[in-house]
């Protein structure tokens, strides 16, 4: 039996292993590990990759968040929207601002925050949204009309989307400032935890550096509140090797999704992702949608397929979010998807081959279901 990974990280890395051997050794012979210059050197090419002006580099994804929705005044009392269907760093980034989640639907075709859905729930309390760029491709921010209108902070949680655009702008560029998260299966991985904000305005920026930093601008100057999240100079060794071939890895991408479309298209019963109109799409997961989840999957783990499920539970159901009152039905959408949602193996370097064993056995699982 043939095993397909959900996603193999060793492709990527046989590509850059040279390279981040030698920077490794630079690194380590000058022991320029907190704040080196391949930190500072990434920051540049990544900010210049997404069009922004600005990025930061923090220790992770979740600090990221935190971070953004800092910048721009988030605090005690206040509430920030976010979709109920993200992974659960959305919403904890938001408690840890000292701040209330409130939940919000997704639509039914990508999974994405409905800005309907967020108009209804907006109240003067409400200091930011959070719309997610999820599984690949850029969330619908130019139809949050109102949310500008009413002085509210749009902050981009990109984690899903390094390289996708949407008319036109890139990913990471989108509302007041960004956060992104460098996880080793993100398009743009490290060999551990990473991330960044990015940001066009100058005032964010330096606020996002600063409150990365102990709130310090020089040592020992502390001039505001902060703490210790800083991306690690090895890290960025690893983040600078894989940026300069993120835009073929996504070109990969691309192409195992279209040959996913191609295999799907005459199996009944698996609804194949939709991309929104003016998208374009990177990929980062290939989510299907099937009767009986939990059978199907277990199937294709029996036959040694790696799927997986992103993700399980609507956050305003986890037992974390308790708190601050979900209840089944509130989310009718995000409710029916998290039991239906699958995601297939996708990554640079999956064969034809490959996809075309993962099809076999979803179309056999999904018919016996």
């Amino acid at each position: 039996m043939t095993t397909v990974p959900l996603v193999d990280l060793a492709v990527q890395h046989a590509q850059i292993a040279d390279e981040v051997e030698e920077g490794f050794a630079e690194v380590l012979a000058a022991g320029d590990f907190i704040g080196g210059k391949a930190v500072a050197a990434f920051e540049q090419e990544y900010a210049e990759f997404v069009g922004a002006r600005h990025c930061v580099g923090v220790a992770n994804g979740t600090d990221a968040l935190e971070i953004a929705l800092r910048a721009v005044g988030v605090g005690a009392g206040d509430e920030v929207v976010v979709p109920a269907n993200t992974f659960i760093a959305t919403a904890e980034a938001v408690v840890r601002a000292g701040a209330r989640p409130v939940f919000a639907d997704v639509d039914d075709d990508g999974l994405l925050l409905d800005p309907a859905a967020v108009e209804a729930v907006l109240t003067d309390r409400t200091r930011a949204v959070i719309p997610v760029d999820l599984y690949g491709q850029v969330a619908p921010f130019e139809l949050l009309t109102s949310v500008g209108e009413r002085g509210i902070a749009v902050v981009e949680d990109g984690a899903q989307s390094q390289g996708a655009r949407r008319h036109e702008a890139g990913a990471g560029t989108f509302g007041a400032v960004a956060a992104t998260s460098f996880y080793p299966g993100k398009n743009l991985g490290a060999y551990g935890d990473a991330g960044a904000v990015t940001t066009d305005d100058d005032g964010l920026a330096e606020a996002a550096r600063l409150l990365g930093a102990h709130g310090s601008p020089a040592k020992y100057q502390h001039v505001s509140f902060g703490f210790n999240s800083r991306l690690d100079t090895l890290q960025a060794v690893v983040l600078r090797a894989k940026l300069r071939r993120l835009s073929r890895w996504n070109e990969e991408r691309r192409a195992a999704a279209a040959v996913y479309d191609e295999l799907l298209a005459s199996v009944p019963g698996v609804r194949m992702p939709a991309t929104l109109p003016g998208n374009e799409h990177v990929w980062h997961l290939y989510v299907v949608r099937v009767p009986n989840r939990e059978a199907v999957l277990r199937t294709l783990q029996a036959e040694q397929i790696g799927a997986g499920v992103h993700y399980p539970v609507p956050v305003h159901l986890t037992p974390a979010m308790a708190p601050f009152g979900g209840r089944p039905g509130q989310f009718p959408v995000a409710e029916r998807a998290a039991g239906e949602i699958l995601s297939l193996p996708l990554f640079p370097g999956v064969t034809r081959w490959q996809q075309e064993r993962v099809v076999e056995v979803l179309a056999s699982a999904v018919g016996q279901g």
